[in-house]
């Protein structure tokens, strides 16, 4: 069985054909930094028309989404898919059946399906890059909360909000590439657009004061964040993905940090990077087309 899937995210579309038992058939990108909601749509058909035979349609995408119905309440980075029923429209327009599932959620199905997590009944993985995502599995399933928003860790406090700007002290505004670049720039008197993440990390090597400076905040946030996720779900790991997670020495640096807390937290890195999103994806819309058949395949 081949699916189509796609991973939409900030700045790009991921497009793909994975079969049954994970494998990537074919993949290509597009560029959504303009969050165009109609674009996208059109270049996922586009996908679909110069990929025909396949099966179904699995979906990657932020926000608050309805997994049960394929319906996107809040479209996150891409607000155009706000109160957006993604499956039902995908469905109409090319009547195969479709599923939509969060991004972040997707990363987590990733993992237990083809990754380091198949026979892990608890752990959390967190996903960072512009922003940070979350999902759970606990006690042997996904957890998605009473309105589809949990795992949200990107709204967790990572200090007392000491006026009515509640965001600015949450982890998504400090445990993140953004956050990073933004308070490097602002202590070198540069603008963000001007620095990347790779620039702060070959800054902080070279022992720059500004950098060294950055990162140390960076990672005592984060670890600081882990370990309230760890004393709330009790995972057996937690798992972190993104781009950050390709530099050699990330996993040593926060678990030095972690160390500090003298607690029993396993990190490691997510398996299959920016693969994950149409993975995970295919691995939803797999468990939803038959389940038992699924299982046994799998």
């Amino acid at each position: 069985m081949k699916i189509a899937a796609f991973d939409i995210g900030g700045t790009s579309l991921k497009m793909g054909v994975v079969d049954d038992r994970g494998n990537i058939l074919a993949s290509d990108s597009a560029d959504i930094s303009h969050n165009a909601r109609d674009r996208i749509l059109q270049d996922m058909l586009a996908w679909l028309e110069k990929n025909p035979g396949c099966a179904g349609i699995a979906v990657s995408t932020p926000g608050y989404v309805d997994a049960d119905a394929g319906f996107i309440a809040m479209g996150g980075t891409i607000r155009d898919f706000d109160q957006f029923h993604l499956s039902q429209w995908l469905t109409e327009k090319t009547s195969l059946p479709a599923t939509v599932e969060n991004d972040a959620h997707c990363a987590l199905l990733a993992e237990q399906w083809l990754g380091k997590a198949t026979k892990l009944n608890d752990f959390l993985m967190l996903t960072i890059g512009t922003g940070l995502g979350g999902a759970a599995f606990c006690n042997g399933a996904l957890i998605r909360g009473g309105r589809n928003r949990a795992g949200e860790f990107g709204c967790l406090l990572t200090s007392r909000p000491t006026s009515s700007d509640i965001e600015r002290h949450t982890m998504s505004q400090s445990c993140t590439m953004t956050a990073l670049r933004k308070n490097y720039s602002q202590l070198q008197g540069l603008a963000i657009d001007d620095v990347t993440g790779k620039d702060v990390f070959d800054a902080y090597e070279r022992n720059e004061d500004a950098a060294r400076q950055s990162v140390a905040q960076f990672y005592q946030d984060l670890a600081a964040c882990l370990y309230n996720l760890f004393s709330v779900f009790d995972p057996q790991m937690i798992f972190i993905g993104g781009g950050i997670t390709a530099r050699e020495p990330f996993l040593a640096e926060l678990g030095a940090e972690l160390a500090k807390y003298d607690l029993d937290i396993h990190i490691d890195a997510a398996t299959y990077g920016n693969d994950s999103g149409m993975l995970g994806a295919t691995w939803n819309f797999l468990q939803r087309q038959s389940p038992a058949e699924t299982l046994k395949n799998g």
